[in-house]
């Protein structure tokens, strides 16, 4: 979710409530149509409205479901804002257990910003006082209605069953969260020819180690960026791959023509590291970038699906099941 920064300031003599964000189009109308917010200062970077004429309620309605407000930085709100002071609380009290329980940065945020995009719909209720009715209202008004995925819907099911059971132990009868069926779709998968393609498509020996690793071992998006110098055991002809998913440590088979192309950019490159660096010395590589060499692959290997990394991992699987490969062996790989 989206993430705007509210703060008091000064500007010409003048208190304001400073709206800080990233640059984005959506949410500049929202402000200009809902909060009608007409200015924005060049010097402090940020779009800018008389306190006089703020309301948090009123904020936070225009950004329900778009855009998490962090108002850390506000001063003492009024009895009107004290249910979204409480949001601010529930967000850090439940970020707090997630992080004792050592759930991984990025589920941490996924499952907060999930928690507060549920709570804000509820903003006009307490939070003591939700049921698993209102479970069922926010389900039906807000995921199915905005036509949102199963796995969102299964995903939203999980955090409310940790936040009221771990958190609020309240009304919310938690056994009693029902997620909803399971889809059964293929996963996407490409043609061998199609993979071909695309690892040949890029020029420079760097992309195309990257998108040959994720193939060649199954690789997810973080743990080709997450690889270590060290994690590559040439002797053994075996990847490492450290704390994955559910912090779980594995080992993946490479081939004699995979370690020849990762000797062949590594006399290049000479990263310190990470085996794959930015362009500062010792910097991990962007998970964007990433996504933006298998674009201009696709684009050169003229293959207009809509491929993701994910599919180069799901075909991975996919080819080795085809070659006869035991399907017990292959989810250990993964």
């Amino acid at each position: 979710m989206k993430n705007i920064i509210l703060k008091v300031d000064s500007h010409r003599n003048e208190q304001v409530i400073c709206f800080i964000f990233e640059k984005d189009i959506q949410l500049i109308e929202i402000l200009r149509a809902e909060l009608k917010v007409r200015w924005r200062s060049a010097t402090k970077k940020c779009w800018y409205l008389p306190i006089s004429q703020f309301s948090l309620h009123k904020a936070f309605d225009a950004f329900k479901g778009i855009a998490w407000l962090d108002i850390k930085n506000l001063p003492h709100l009024s009895n009107e804002d004290e249910s979204q002071i409480n949001i601010v609380q529930e967000k850090e009290r439940f970020e707090k257990w997630l992080s004792f329980k050592r759930y991984s940065p990025s589920t941490i945020k996924t499952y907060t910003d999930d928690l507060v995009v549920f709570l804000n719909f509820f903003n006009h209720k307490p939070v003591s006082q939700l049921t698993n009715d209102d479970v069922v209202l926010f389900v039906n008004q807000y995921i199915i209605k905005q036509k949102f995925s199963f796995s969102y819907q299964n995903q939203i099911v999980n955090v409310l069953k940790l936040y009221f059971r771990e958190i609020r132990k309240s009304k919310i009868e938690v056994e009693a969260l029902q997620r909803p069926r399971r889809e059964h779709k293929l996963p996407n998968v490409l043609s061998k020819e199609e993979v071909k393609a695309i690892l040949q498509a890029p020029t420079n020996i760097k992309h195309r180690t990257m998108l040959s690793l994720i193939y060649a071992c199954g690789l997810r998006r973080s743990e080709l960026l997450n690889l270590k110098i060290g994690d590559v055991d040439s002797k053994r002809h075996m990847l490492i791959i450290r704390n994955s998913k559910g912090y779980k440590d594995r080992q993946v088979p490479i081939s004699d023509k995979t370690i020849e192309m990762l000797r062949e950019y590594y006399k290049m490159y000479r990263p310190k590291i990470w085996l794959f660096e930015g362009q500062k010395i010792a910097e991990k590589y962007s998970e964007r970038s990433l996504e933006q060499i298998l674009k201009k692959a696709l684009l050169k290997a003229r293959i207009a699906k809509p491929v993701t990394l994910h599919w180069l991992r799901h075909s991975y699987a996919t080819h080795l099941l085809e070659s006869g490969t035991d399907l017990r062996y292959i989810q250990e790989l993964l």
